[in-house]
Protein backbone atom coordinates (compact mmCIF):
# COMPACT_ATOMS: atom_id res chain seq x y z
CA UNK A 1 0.00 0.00 0.00
CA UNK A 2 1.50 3.34 -1.21
CA UNK A 3 1.50 6.00 1.41
CA UNK A 4 -0.63 9.30 1.00
CA UNK A 5 -0.14 12.64 2.94
CA UNK A 6 -3.05 15.20 2.53
CA UNK A 7 -2.91 18.68 3.84
CA UNK A 8 -5.43 21.73 4.37
CA UNK A 9 -4.23 25.29 4.90
CA UNK A 10 -7.10 27.89 6.34
CA UNK A 11 -7.46 30.92 8.32
CA UNK A 12 -9.91 33.21 9.98
CA UNK A 13 -10.59 35.95 11.82
CA UNK A 14 -11.71 35.09 15.79
CA UNK A 15 -13.45 38.22 17.25
CA UNK A 16 -14.55 38.42 20.55
CA UNK A 17 -16.51 40.87 22.28
CA UNK A 18 -18.17 41.94 26.13
CA UNK A 19 -19.88 44.57 27.85
CA UNK A 20 -20.59 44.99 31.43
CA UNK A 21 -23.04 47.44 33.11
CA UNK A 22 -24.05 47.98 36.70
CA UNK A 23 -27.30 50.23 37.09
CA UNK A 24 -26.80 49.39 41.13
CA UNK A 25 -23.37 48.35 43.09
CA UNK A 26 -24.68 44.95 43.91
CA UNK A 27 -25.94 44.40 40.08
CA UNK A 28 -23.98 43.37 37.07
CA UNK A 29 -25.37 43.22 33.68
CA UNK A 30 -23.18 41.32 30.83
CA UNK A 31 -23.32 40.26 27.43
CA UNK A 32 -20.35 38.91 25.29
CA UNK A 33 -19.87 37.66 21.89
CA UNK A 34 -17.15 34.60 20.74
CA UNK A 35 -15.97 33.04 17.78
CA UNK A 36 -13.68 30.19 17.59
CA UNK A 37 -11.12 28.32 14.96
CA UNK A 38 -9.75 25.06 15.67
CA UNK A 39 -8.03 22.97 13.99
CA UNK A 40 -9.50 19.72 13.77
CA UNK A 41 -7.40 16.17 15.01
CA UNK A 42 -8.97 13.09 14.05
CA UNK A 43 -8.25 10.16 11.54
CA UNK A 44 -10.14 9.51 8.42
CA UNK A 45 -10.77 6.89 6.04
CA UNK A 46 -8.67 7.27 2.34
CA UNK A 47 -11.43 6.78 -0.39
CA UNK A 48 -14.70 6.83 1.92
CA UNK A 49 -15.63 10.20 0.49
CA UNK A 50 -14.88 13.07 -1.13
CA UNK A 51 -12.84 14.58 1.65
CA UNK A 52 -9.16 14.69 1.54
CA UNK A 53 -9.01 16.75 5.04
CA UNK A 54 -11.01 17.67 7.99
CA UNK A 55 -11.54 21.10 7.53
CA UNK A 56 -11.05 23.38 10.94
CA UNK A 57 -14.01 23.60 13.78
CA UNK A 58 -15.88 27.03 13.75
CA UNK A 59 -18.21 28.17 16.92
CA UNK A 60 -19.76 30.89 17.73
CA UNK A 61 -21.19 31.49 21.28
CA UNK A 62 -23.76 34.21 22.29
CA UNK A 63 -24.55 34.58 25.99
CA UNK A 64 -26.03 37.44 28.28
CA UNK A 65 -26.24 36.87 32.17
CA UNK A 66 -26.96 38.92 35.34
CA UNK A 67 -24.80 38.76 38.64
CA UNK A 68 -26.40 39.64 41.90
CA UNK A 69 -24.11 40.54 44.91
CA UNK A 70 -26.57 40.08 48.15
CA UNK A 71 -23.62 40.56 50.58
CA UNK A 72 -19.50 40.96 49.85
CA UNK A 73 -19.01 37.22 50.60
CA UNK A 74 -22.12 35.82 48.95
CA UNK A 75 -23.17 36.21 45.25
CA UNK A 76 -25.48 34.68 42.71
CA UNK A 77 -25.11 34.15 38.61
CA UNK A 78 -27.75 33.61 36.06
CA UNK A 79 -26.21 33.16 32.29
CA UNK A 80 -28.12 32.50 28.85
CA UNK A 81 -26.06 31.09 26.14
CA UNK A 82 -26.63 30.17 22.36
CA UNK A 83 -23.23 28.02 21.27
CA UNK A 84 -23.19 26.95 17.08
CA UNK A 85 -20.03 24.54 16.33
CA UNK A 86 -19.58 23.78 12.40
CA UNK A 87 -17.53 20.92 10.76
CA UNK A 88 -17.59 19.10 14.34
CA UNK A 89 -15.87 16.03 14.20
CA UNK A 90 -17.66 12.90 15.43
CA UNK A 91 -17.18 8.65 14.93
CA UNK A 92 -17.65 7.31 11.71
CA UNK A 93 -20.88 5.20 11.58
CA UNK A 94 -19.78 3.09 9.02
CA UNK A 95 -15.90 2.76 10.82
CA UNK A 96 -15.62 3.46 14.61
CA UNK A 97 -12.26 3.39 14.27
CA UNK A 98 -12.12 6.99 12.12
CA UNK A 99 -14.09 10.11 12.15
CA UNK A 100 -16.21 12.12 9.70
CA UNK A 101 -17.17 15.73 9.99
CA UNK A 102 -20.93 16.48 10.51
CA UNK A 103 -22.78 19.75 9.73
CA UNK A 104 -23.56 21.91 12.58
CA UNK A 105 -24.51 21.14 16.54
CA UNK A 106 -26.28 23.77 18.45
CA UNK A 107 -26.36 24.04 21.98
CA UNK A 108 -28.53 26.31 23.86
CA UNK A 109 -29.70 26.71 27.67
CA UNK A 110 -28.55 28.49 31.09
CA UNK A 111 -26.46 28.30 34.08
CA UNK A 112 -27.78 29.59 37.63
CA UNK A 113 -24.79 29.88 40.22
CA UNK A 114 -24.71 30.33 43.82
CA UNK A 115 -21.26 30.60 45.96
CA UNK A 116 -20.13 32.22 48.96
CA UNK A 117 -20.40 31.98 52.88
CA UNK A 118 -24.03 32.01 54.64
CA UNK A 119 -22.83 32.78 57.77
CA UNK A 120 -19.26 32.69 59.84
CA UNK A 121 -17.65 29.38 58.97
CA UNK A 122 -20.55 27.96 56.74
CA UNK A 123 -20.14 27.88 52.53
CA UNK A 124 -22.16 27.05 50.04
CA UNK A 125 -21.53 26.55 46.47
CA UNK A 126 -24.18 25.60 44.27
CA UNK A 127 -25.36 25.05 40.47
CA UNK A 128 -28.15 24.26 38.08
CA UNK A 129 -27.49 24.17 34.18
CA UNK A 130 -30.22 23.24 31.94
CA UNK A 131 -28.84 22.04 28.60
CA UNK A 132 -30.83 21.76 25.17
CA UNK A 133 -28.08 20.27 22.61
CA UNK A 134 -28.61 18.92 19.39
CA UNK A 135 -27.79 18.70 15.64
CA UNK A 136 -29.06 21.58 13.94
CA UNK A 137 -27.81 20.47 10.28
CA UNK A 138 -26.01 17.11 8.72
CA UNK A 139 -26.14 14.86 5.76
CA UNK A 140 -25.65 11.91 7.82
CA UNK A 141 -27.25 12.13 11.06
CA UNK A 142 -30.96 12.75 11.85
CA UNK A 143 -31.25 16.51 12.42
CA UNK A 144 -32.84 17.03 15.98
CA UNK A 145 -31.39 13.93 17.24
CA UNK A 146 -29.59 14.84 20.61
CA UNK A 147 -26.01 15.47 21.23
CA UNK A 148 -24.05 12.33 23.06
CA UNK A 149 -23.02 13.05 27.07
CA UNK A 150 -24.78 16.34 27.36
CA UNK A 151 -27.66 16.12 30.01
CA UNK A 152 -30.48 18.18 29.60
CA UNK A 153 -30.15 18.69 33.30
CA UNK A 154 -27.43 19.05 35.66
CA UNK A 155 -27.20 20.23 39.45
CA UNK A 156 -24.23 19.95 42.36
CA UNK A 157 -24.38 21.63 45.85
CA UNK A 158 -21.37 21.91 48.21
CA UNK A 159 -21.23 23.23 51.58
CA UNK A 160 -18.88 23.26 54.51
CA UNK A 161 -18.86 24.31 57.26
CA UNK A 162 -15.67 25.11 59.67
CA UNK A 163 -16.08 25.21 63.75
CA UNK A 164 -14.92 28.70 64.86
CA UNK A 165 -13.93 29.01 68.41
CA UNK A 166 -13.30 26.75 71.22
CA UNK A 167 -10.90 23.64 71.70
CA UNK A 168 -12.28 22.25 68.44
CA UNK A 169 -11.52 25.58 66.20
CA UNK A 170 -10.31 25.09 62.90
CA UNK A 171 -12.13 21.60 62.27
CA UNK A 172 -14.19 21.54 59.43
CA UNK A 173 -17.02 19.59 57.46
CA UNK A 174 -18.32 19.05 54.03
CA UNK A 175 -20.78 17.62 52.37
CA UNK A 176 -21.70 17.37 48.39
CA UNK A 177 -24.41 16.38 45.69
CA UNK A 178 -23.89 16.36 42.14
CA UNK A 179 -26.54 14.80 39.67
CA UNK A 180 -26.50 14.49 36.01
CA UNK A 181 -29.52 13.90 34.11
CA UNK A 182 -29.76 10.83 31.13
CA UNK A 183 -27.66 11.71 28.02
CA UNK A 184 -27.64 10.31 24.61
CA UNK A 185 -25.44 7.69 23.76
CA UNK A 186 -24.35 8.17 20.33
CA UNK A 187 -25.11 10.66 17.77
CA UNK A 188 -27.93 8.27 16.46
CA UNK A 189 -29.33 8.32 19.82
CA UNK A 190 -30.01 4.36 19.65
CA UNK A 191 -29.69 4.00 23.41
CA UNK A 192 -29.61 6.53 26.34
CA UNK A 193 -26.86 6.96 29.69
CA UNK A 194 -28.61 6.83 33.22
CA UNK A 195 -28.78 9.37 35.20
CA UNK A 196 -27.02 9.10 38.67
CA UNK A 197 -26.83 10.83 41.66
CA UNK A 198 -23.18 10.78 43.10
CA UNK A 199 -22.71 12.24 46.91
CA UNK A 200 -18.95 13.43 48.20
CA UNK A 201 -17.83 14.38 51.35
CA UNK A 202 -15.01 15.12 53.51
CA UNK A 203 -13.31 16.40 56.60
CA UNK A 204 -10.66 18.69 57.48
CA UNK A 205 -8.73 20.73 59.99
CA UNK A 206 -7.13 24.49 59.41
CA UNK A 207 -4.88 25.89 62.10
CA UNK A 208 -2.94 29.15 60.92
CA UNK A 209 -0.66 27.90 58.14
CA UNK A 210 -1.53 23.38 58.05
CA UNK A 211 -4.29 21.96 57.20
CA UNK A 212 -4.84 18.21 57.15
CA UNK A 213 -7.67 16.60 55.18
CA UNK A 214 -9.92 13.70 53.99
CA UNK A 215 -12.14 13.43 50.83
CA UNK A 216 -14.70 11.25 50.36
CA UNK A 217 -15.74 10.52 46.80
CA UNK A 218 -18.68 8.64 45.87
CA UNK A 219 -19.43 8.00 49.30
CA UNK A 220 -22.20 5.03 48.96
CA UNK A 221 -20.01 3.85 45.99
CA UNK A 222 -22.94 3.90 43.54
CA UNK A 223 -22.20 2.00 40.46
CA UNK A 224 -22.73 4.80 36.98
CA UNK A 225 -21.85 5.59 33.74
CA UNK A 226 -19.28 9.11 33.42
CA UNK A 227 -19.86 9.45 29.60
CA UNK A 228 -19.28 7.21 26.23
CA UNK A 229 -16.79 6.99 23.64
CA UNK A 230 -16.51 5.82 19.98
CA UNK A 231 -17.45 2.58 19.21
CA UNK A 232 -20.12 2.27 21.80
CA UNK A 233 -18.03 2.05 24.71
CA UNK A 234 -19.13 3.16 28.14
CA UNK A 235 -16.83 4.97 31.09
CA UNK A 236 -17.85 3.64 34.64
CA UNK A 237 -17.28 6.77 37.14
CA UNK A 238 -14.89 6.82 40.10
CA UNK A 239 -16.06 4.02 42.85
CA UNK A 240 -16.02 4.83 46.46
CA UNK A 241 -12.41 6.54 47.15
CA UNK A 242 -10.33 8.14 50.03
CA UNK A 243 -8.13 10.98 49.28
CA UNK A 244 -5.82 12.54 52.23
CA UNK A 245 -4.11 15.45 51.78
CA UNK A 246 -1.72 17.76 54.26
CA UNK A 247 -0.56 20.77 53.54
CA UNK A 248 1.69 23.65 54.90
CA UNK A 249 1.59 27.31 53.66
CA UNK A 250 4.92 29.01 53.24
Amino acid sequence: MSNTESSLSDSALSPRFGIVYQPVSAISLYASYISSFTPAQGTFLFGASLQTAFKPERGRQYEIGVKADFSNKLSATLAFYDLTRTNVLVENPSNPNFQIQTGEQNSQGFDLSLGGEILPGWNIFAGYAYTDARITEDTVFKVGSRLPNTADHAFNVWTTYQIQKGDLQGLGFGLGLFFVGSRAGDLDNTYDVPSYLRTDAAIFYNRERFRIGLNFKNLFDVEYFERTYFGGRVGYGQPFTVQGTVSWQF
